[in-house]
């Protein structure tokens, strides 16, 4: 399951900081030693894509179960507070595996000096462009985690963007070619910010339409919320949320014709395909809590303790449907199940962090929260 810009991304990215900030060795001392403080290129590289990669060691958190996951991922290990402390520690674990000895590109026995100290400045690099590579994404990042827990977020680069990625490989590969040049690096991380300068814009040009159809709601102050999609900088779902209902519309803003499908038509063409222009994407109502028709204990169910940590997360959360269990003296079980518009998409099977909190017997106070999963629910 697919959430977070992916951990290959991030380890380019860190590789290609660590490219960039690398101190070319000094001419070697007499009798043609290298000096003790030079950090050869390919451990600063190999140091900056482990450190790249290094924040997403909180997976871990799925062993205690979807709850655990969701409230620490991309939490401590994503924390401006605490990336100096992380630095510190890739760094000196880097530095214990390189050892003081290593080897060379033609295979023999060199003094490198690698120390941790030496490793510190591009761990810390690669650790940071990671925070920022989740940050510019919409499931959210606890930049100041453990003193706040707020998702913070530009939410505007799509989970998985091949164009972000490819600048990255590119500048990789450029790199690969031209090691002792500086340029590649650069390159690939201009393009890469450039992209996300693109995503901006696209980002912007949505909002305006939710503001617009908010306008025509005659609700100029209704929450407008924008989810980029795959595809293209362009592709967002614009959500408006006024009187309980989310108003919908697929759009690609800069779009004047709809895309043309054919039996030939590539998977990319096909992601995109759904998302029309502004003026002939339809606008769907659905309604956040179930509307008037839907029970009062769904809204019991929402607010229930137990349910604190799908509260907390989701962005924009909808009511998709009831069931319920009647026992021989009344309901055995009453179940609302709810989803975060932000990570369903057409063309997605299936919706990720779909749970649903169950309510036991008559009353509010017992209750299990579960995971859905197909047709399949899973206790939490």
């Amino acid at each position: 399951m697919l959430h977070a810009m992916d951990t290959l991304t991030h380890a380019l990215s860190g590789a290609l900081m660590a490219r960039l900030l690398h101190v070319r060795q000094p001419a070697p001392l007499a009798g043609g030693v290298p000096s003790a403080t030079a950090v050869p290129l390919w451990a600063g590289v190999l140091a900056g894509t482990v450190a790249g990669a290094f924040p997403d060691v909180d997976i871990v958190a799925r062993w205690w179960g979807d709850v655990a996951y969701l409230l620490n991922h991309r939490g401590v290990t994503h924390s401006l507070l605490l990336a100096p402390v992380w630095a510190a520690l890739v760094a000196w674990v880097m530095a214990l595996l390189l050892g003081r000895r290593g080897r060379s590109p033609s295979g023999a026995a060199a003094q490198t000096g690698i120390t941790w100290r030496s490793l510190y400045a591009v761990c810390l690099a690669g650790i940071l462009v990671h925070i920022v590579g989740d940050w510019i994404t919409q499931f959210g990042t606890m930049l100041w985690a453990p003193l706040n827990h707020t998702r913070h977020g530009l939410g505007t680069v799509f989970i998985i963007d091949l164009w972000f990625t490819g600048a990255l490989l590119l500048g990789t590969v450029l790199a690969a070619i031209w090691p002792h040049r500086r340029w590649p690096a650069a390159l690939g991380l201009g393009l890469a910010m450039g992209w996300v300068g693109v995503t901006w814009l696209g980002q912007q040009e949505a909002l305006a339409v939710g503001l617009a159809k908010a306008q025509t709601l005659g609700a100029p102050q209704a929450r407008v919320v924008v989810m980029p999609r795959p595809a293209s900088p362009f592709n967002w779902t614009v959500a408006v949320l006024h009187d309980g209902r989310y108003h919908l519309a697929h759009v690609n803003t800069r779009r004047t014709q709809p895309l043309a499908l054919t039996s030939d038509s590539g998977w990319i063409r096909r992601l995109s395909a759904p998302y029309l222009p502004v003026s002939q994407a339809p606008w769907q109502v659905l309604e956040q809590w179930g509307g008037a028709d839907a029970p009062a204990w769904v809204r019991q169910a929402w607010d229930h303790p137990s349910f604190a940590f799908y509260r907390w997360f989701a962005e924009v959360p909808a009511l998709t449907h009831t069931t319920q269990a009647m026992g021989t003296d009344g309901p055995a079980e009453r179940c609302a199940w709810f989803r975060d518009l932000r990570f369903g998409f057409p063309g997605r099977d299936g919706t990720p962090f779909h749970y649903g909190l169950c309510l036991q017997g008559e009353g509010v106070g017992d209750a299990q929260v579960y995971r859905l999963q197909g047709r399949q629910r899973h206790p939490v």
